[in-house]
């Protein structure tokens, strides 16, 4: 399930694209399939070698254009091991929520990003996080868990001082948020429970089949209960002049 929506992040083939925090590589796959230059980074070894091993497979099998590459690489958020301006995009997430140093992340993301380059940065939205914090201190008193809440207008202040212009902005995965709900109210590590284990069945059958109906009814409750928050952001060809 893709959280960002690359018809707002159009990269293409022969694109220069940055995974930062690829996880599992759910959106590094999409960008390799799309042709791009791929570089998918996480500073877990264990997600890196599945990675790894996946974008092997997909080229072995025929899935990604003749082109396209794919590297997975070890680094920090914090000192990414590029140059300046390396990538044409970049990606990041449901990433900065986790972070205690966002503001130097967001820093080393602008860094890397080439002048006129575009950026999608996802996080948790603020309301339907909220509830779920309220529900469980399970949910986010966790090594590697979430440390902050965010706001959407304090997410784009922030990431505008980093030297980032915003372009686009919305709201997806409204089915997850009463799955999340509910884990947190009976306990996020009891994922025996008959209400959760059904709940979830019901998202996997979307992730493979997509029906119409649950579709549909994503996109009415995405602008209400949009489990992420998502915006896209262009870095200025010209450095903006000091005040």
């Amino acid at each position: 399930m893709l959280t960002v929506d690359f018809d707002r992040l159009p990269v293409g083939p022969g694109d220069r694209v940055l995974d930062m925090g690829c996880g599992g590589g759910r959106h590094a796959f999409a960008l390799y399939r799309r042709g791009a230059g791929v570089v998918a980074l996480d500073q877990d070894p264990a997600e890196l070698k599945d990675v790894a091993g996946m974008f092997s497979a997909m080229k072995d099998e025929g899935e990604v254009p003749a082109e396209a590459t794919a590297a997975a690489v070890r680094g920090t958020a914090y000192a990414l091991p590029f140059a300046d301006g390396t990538f044409d995009y970049v990606v990041c997430a449901e990433v900065l929520e986790h972070l205690h140093d966002d503001a130097g992340a967001m820093a080393e993301l602008t860094r890397v990003l080439r002048p006129g380059g575009r950026i999608a940065v996802t996080v948790p939205r603020w309301g339907p996080e909220l509830v779920c914090w309220a529900l469980s201190s399970a949910y986010h008193e966790v090594e590697g868990g979430h440390i902050r809440i965010y706001r959407g207008s304090e997410l784009l202040r922030r990431l505008t001082a980093a030297g980032l212009e915003p372009l686009d902005r919305h709201h997806t995965h409204g089915l997850h948020s009463p799955y999340w709900w509910l884990k947190c109210a009976v306990g996020v590590t009891d994922g025996e429970h008959r209400l959760v284990s059904a709940y979830h069945r019901l998202l996997v059958w979307d992730m493979v089949r997509a029906p119409r109906i649950t579709r549909i009814t994503e996109r009415l409750l995405d602008p209400v209960i949009g489990k992420s928050l998502v915006v896209y952001l262009r870095k200025p060809e010209q450095p903006r002049a000091a005040a």
